[in-house]
């Protein structure tokens, strides 16, 4: 699917931001507006245009919170907060030290808290034991009763941060009856940008402390926590599951099982040889000619190498060997949802392998293209997304039927 752009990639973010608008993360016409004066694969206007978006929305909403009008603030802050992570997405030259970096992100991260302290349900940010430090989150709370309710413990992906939580599954799972607990993991949002934390294969250290961390609530049950990742973090979530066992249930958007096969196989043969060999001499000068003329590449590998704490492309396409279910798929013993988008860019033929891998009761559920729900992660159609989901955790978390006496 092609949404305003030829070039794949700002095709699909635009997309991804349009998308959001079903749950107040972005307008249509706002974005639209914003992407005319973007040429096809202008990383610079890219950056200038969304900014400017973004800082006029967020103007809109601090006027509006002064003038006394709660729900516009809101709705604007939460459109800012969206449009700033856009904005910041393309800027990878060196993200680690870039000041542009630091503010756009942190803008994001601000506009969103103050949507959160306007909203109708409760939400409290929250600081995760983990190792010697605490992860960032948020709880998002169906209502303040205090009622232990099933609650979904969200892990995003690649690039995702923790305010894009609430438009890619909390404001749905709110509407259900759901709590969720989001968090930015190593490599992710905050946990990235400001602890200078990177990614892990082995993300089962990082659940079992948010999970630990959940059972001291009391408005979450138990016996209903479900773990979902989104995009890599369908690789991270069924890893953990492997090894942490207090779940009730867990779901793949998208399921992934070899993040390293996901790369190789787009790859030149010989370029894959040259990188397993440590011939970074040349296969690093060969990436690098390749990623002036393609956007995905060029995004891809720069925020690989940032987000895994790597020194070159061929280091991080190393790094991810280790991000794999192999050997440990098998160890998942709860019920678990695999959602496959047909046209996916990025991980096409992995959701197929991990059903193929587990032998815990799972459902493999392709959404088509045919519906508008056939990119990455179903971009562009997350109410049917969340009716496969939540419907599906509905069933399966259901109380069993109590033979008739």
């Amino acid at each position: 699917m092609r949404f305003l752009f030829e070039d794949e990639s700002f095709s699909f973010e635009t997309l991804r931001a349009a998308g959001f608008a079903n749950y107040g993360g972005s307008d249509l016409g706002e974005v639209i507006a914003t992407v005319r004066n973007v040429a096809e694969g202008d990383e610079e206007a890219w950056l200038r245009e969304w900014k400017a978006t973004a800082e006029r929305v967020h103007t809109i909403g601090s006027r509006a919170l002064a003038d006394g009008h709660r729900v516009s603030a809101r709705e604007a802050f939460l459109r800012a907060s969206s449009y700033y992570r856009t904005a910041e997405f393309y800027r990878r030259d060196d993200p680690a030290n870039d000041p542009e970096v630091k503010l756009l992100s942190g803008l994001s991260r601000e506009t969103f808290a103050a949507a959160a302290e306007l909203m109708d349900t409760p939400v409290e940010a929250v600081c995760i034991p983990y190792e010697d430090t605490t992860l960032p989150g948020y709880l998002f709370l169906v209502d303040d009763s205090g009622t232990p309710r099933p609650t979904v413990i969200f892990t995003s992906g690649f690039d995702s941060t923790l305010e894009e939580a609430y438009f890619a599954i909390g404001a749905a799972a709110l509407r259900r009856g759901y709590n969720v607990l989001a968090y930015d993991g190593p490599g992710q949002g905050a946990a990235l940008r400001e602890q200078r934390l990177v990614f892990r294969p082995d993300w089962e250290a990082v659940v079992t402390p948010v999970v630990d961390y959940a059972l001291t609530r009391p408005e979450i049950d138990p016996d209903r926590l479900v773990l979902t990742g989104y995009s890599l973090g369908g690789y991270l979530v069924a890893r953990a599951a492997a090894y942490e066992h207090r779940l009730a249930a867990l779901v793949l958007d998208d399921g992934l099982y070899d993040y390293h096969d996901a790369h190789t196989h787009m790859m030149a043969p010989f370029l894959s040889e040259w990188v397993e060999a440590r011939w970074d001499d040349l296969s690093n000068p060969v990436t690098n000619l390749l990623m002036k003329s393609n956007t995905q590449l060029r995004w891809a590998l720069r925020n690989g190498v940032w987000a895994f704490g790597a020194d070159s492309p061929a280091d991080y396409i190393r790094r991810t060997v280790d991000y794999t279910l192999e050997g440990v798929a098998q160890l998942i013993d709860c019920p678990t949802l695999i959602l496959d988008a047909e046209n996916d860019q990025f991980f096409r033929g992995q959701p197929q392998r991990v059903a193929d891998a587990l032998t815990c009761p799972h459902t493999l559920v392709t959404l088509p293209e045919a519906e508008g729900a056939g990119e990455h992660c179903h971009m562009g159609a997350m109410f049917r997304f969340h009716q496969i989901t939540f419907d599906w955790l509905d069933t399966t978390l259901a109380p069993a039927a109590q033979p008739a006496n």
